[in-house]
């Protein structure tokens, strides 16, 4: 992404470099979810990470020999998606096999705080490689570190899931979709996941854009940027998983949600590239806290026995959001300002929080009756 902005500084190509990203993974999720509940889960995600390292190779090796375009660039991405939706299902539904309930929510909030910890260091790094070894040697980074990862799954004890029925991989998919039609309250967290991944769609793809547009184009501008949410997002998720409770997980969305919502909405009203860092950290603060409550109250609610092809629905309908999403906001980023665009998004966000915990606060009122 960086790369790519900083080659074209173009709202269309920003668009494009989405819909690879994250088409594909809508497209084989369903299946990926499936697979999660069929198939031993650990082993599914060591292949799927390998697809991906094995794709990214293929790709510096094809740079290394003078092979370069943003084509082949985006091509690679998408075979990157491909395995990333096999291997986000499975993730998220391995969880429950080696935690116990009642500690889910602090590990992961454990789990967002090593994810942040990576990110903090991760674009310090990035950036020195693009600045000295270039994209080649980032692509080699990647391949190194994913061979790490699947040594360390390796040693870990999963047993497989029960199996399931024989039956056709649609009807699996089916009945997915039928447990959520069938839980009122998974049906509005739905609902409420799809308004939210459209309306976050703009800070979370266009940041790097603004900054370039607004900011200045410097490589050590979209570090610091990236530095300053990783920071965030390792303090939320240290207090996620040392100090908070987190019981009432709808209302605790809701909160998340608006807070994200007001925070990027002052990030576009700042005056300064400090004071749109300091407004950057306050949304990075909430984000953690939000996507630990959503995949616990998921795992909590769910029965293991279908719940990869839960996550699956979930995971389609956050990442296939986005490349719809980006189709409208890339193009119109290079027609308006993409601030007016990040006010009227991030308003609607947090209209969208305030809404679903007050949907959830009566229905609560209800049932309590």
């Amino acid at each position: 992404m960086w790369h790519i902005t900083l080659e074209t500084s173009s709202g269309v190509w920003m668009m494009l470099a989405v819909l690879c990203n994250q088409v594909p993974h809508v497209l084989i999720s369903l299946f990926g979810g499936v697979w999660a509940d069929r198939h031993n889960r650990k082993h599914l995600i060591m292949l799927a990470d390998g697809f991906i390292a094995l794709a990214t190779l293929g790709l510096a090796v094809a740079y290394l020999l003078g092979f370069r375009s943003m084509a082949l660039l985006l091509g690679v991405s998408v075979a990157r998606s491909l395995g990333s939706g096999v291997q986000v299902p499975a993730v998220n539904a391995i969880y429950p096999q080696l935690v116990p309930e009642d500690r889910l929510t602090k590990v992961q909030g454990i789990n967002q705080m090593i994810g942040s910890v990576a990110a903090l260091v991760t674009p310090a790094v990035g950036g020195a490689l693009l600045g000295t070894v270039g994209l080649v040697g980032a692509f080699f980074v990647d391949v190194v570190t994913a061979a790490l990862a699947i040594a360390v799954m390796s040693r870990i004890p999963v047993e497989r899931p029960p199996a399931l029925p024989a039956k056709s991989v649609w009807k699996d998919m089916g009945e997915g979709i039928a447990y959520i039609r069938g839980h009122a309250q998974l049906r509005r967290l739905v609902v409420f996941i799809l308004f939210a991944a459209a309306l976050i769609t703009p800070p979370f793809t266009l940041t790097p854009l603004m900054i370039g547009r607004t900011h200045g184009s410097e490589v050590w501008r979209l570090t610091v940027h990236e530095l300053v949410w990783s920071s965030a997002m390792i303090a939320s998720g240290l207090f996620v998983s040392t100090k908070a409770k987190l019981r009432d997980k709808p209302r605790v969305l809701a909160v998340c949600v608006a807070g994200i919502g007001v925070a990027f909405a002052l990030m576009a009203l700042s005056w300064s590239f400090v004071s749109f860092l300091v407004f950057l950290g306050l949304a990075g603060l909430f984000c953690p806290v939000y996507f630990t409550v959503q995949n616990v109250f998921v795992q909590e609610t769910v029965p293991p026995e279908v719940l990869g092809r839960v996550f699956s629905v979930l995971s389609i309908i956050m990442a296939g959001t986005v490349p719809i999403a980006i189709l409208f906001f890339g193009p119109l980023a290079d027609a308006v300002r993409i601030e007016s665009i990040f006010i009227v998004s991030s308003a609607l966000l947090a209209a969208v929080g305030v809404i679903y915990g007050l949907i959830e606060m009566k229905t609560e009122r209800k049932v309590s009756a």
